[in-house]
């Protein structure tokens, strides 16, 4: 019989088993960050919080950050609920989870070391679910691999009377998550201080929608016969499309730090999409002459479905997923580096003195900035 805990909502037997999964995964992850030398003590896995030390011989900064994933594995619940035997996407939601706090983190020229994942469910049921919760936790091991950081601590919770799906989805989980950096030598940090007029903007591209503009997308994608069904140019699905997982720019970075060349700013393509170029807030234009391909779901949303280009612009990243701002004389040299490391990148426009904004010129566009 279950217990009125459970009863009213929270029935940590649905619960634990999940809980065990992702501290199976953590535990797999702890060593991870050692090639930073950072170690994570194995002795408090169980407790709290997660103990960690830096053994390295560096002066060195630390840097952490927390992020909300939104609204993104709506679609994967609205896909997996058509469709049960088939995939939950969850894998790539942990990637999604875990990289758009990483991805901020290295914005200052911090590196990962340590995760921390939160989640909140509308019901423990959610929980149950062995395929989507094995999914989930084989996802945040594979990103913890891939960027060097270790998860060894968490948060799982239900909370009935505060999450709620919107319909037709019937049950769901908040994904979010909190990342330690560390910046060694301490003169990497990277403030943004010395962005300047003349300098060079290169942009990295994105592997898709990442985790913005999501509720544009859901709703467009809702409104149409087949829903997230429908099938886009390139033979995939919208639902597809939409649930490609977020692109890390770790190893790019890193590559960048480690042959020290000058970088005066560093920016994830997220809010506010292309606009976000003017995140500064001093007085600079951005002179956008050039730009990467636009992915096919985006492609879709402006051709078929009729968003607005300014909208599009303002939602998405429209195919950059990272800026990097520099001296002219550091671009060529940073381009065949972040080619050599797997990335594409491209130079894409220039800084100049005068009113806040971004000038889009393949479309004749100017752009608020951020807020306006």
């Amino acid at each position: 019989m279950k217990s009125a805990y459970a009863q009213s909502g929270v029935d940590y037997s649905i619960m634990e088993p999940f809980k065990m999964a992702m501290v199976a995964a953590g535990k797999k992850t702890l060593r991870f960050p050692e090639k930073r030398d950072v170690h994570i003590s194995t002795d408090a896995v169980h407790a709290h919080g997660a103990v960690f030390q830096y053994r390295g011989k560096q002066p060195h900064i630390w840097c952490k950050t927390q992020e909300d994933l939104g609204n993104k594995n709506w679609i994967a619940e609205w896909m997996y609920q058509n469709n049960p035997q088939g995939k939950t996407y969850y894998d790539a939601i942990a990637i999604d989870t875990a990289l758009i706090v990483v991805n901020d983190v290295i914005a200052q020229g911090a590196l990962p070391v340590v995760f921390n994942d939160q989640l909140e469910a509308s019901r423990s049921e959610w929980y149950g679910d062995k395929k989507r919760a094995q999914d989930l936790a084989a996802g945040f091991l594979q990103i913890c691999k891939e960027v060097g950081m270790a998860m060894p601590a968490g948060e799982s919770a239900s909370l009935r009377y505060i999450v709620n799906p919107q319909p037709p989805v019937t049950e769901i989980a908040t994904l979010s998550g909190s990342v330690t950096g560390i910046i060694a030598p301490a003169e990497r940090l990277i403030t943004g201080k010395y962005l300047q007029a003349g300098d060079v903007i290169i942009g990295v591209a994105s592997s898709g929608l990442h985790a913005n503009g999501i509720s544009l997308v859901i709703k467009k994608a809702m409104e149409l016969p087949e829903k997230f069904l429908t099938k886009l140019p390139n033979g995939n699905t919208l639902g597809e499309e939409a649930l490609l997982p977020t692109r890390s720019y770790v190893k790019l970075i890193e590559t960048l730090l480690d042959n020290e060349v000058v970088i005066h700013a560093l920016l994830p393509g997220t809010g506010d999409g292309v606009g976000k170029i003017a995140f500064d807030k001093r007085a600079f234009t951005y002179r956008i002459h050039s730009w990467l391909a636009v992915p096919p779901l985006m492609r879709y949303f402006r051709e078929v479905v009729g968003v607005p280009l300014l909208d599009c612009l303002k939602t998405f990243n429209w195919g950059v997923g990272y800026y990097i701002f520099v001296p002219k004389n550091q671009v060529e040299k940073i381009i065949a580096l972040g080619k050599k490391a797997g990335y594409e990148l491209a130079e894409i426009g220039i800084v100049e003195a005068g009113k806040r904004q971004t000038i889009f010129e393949p479309e004749k566009i100017t752009l608020a900035p951020p807020g306006e």
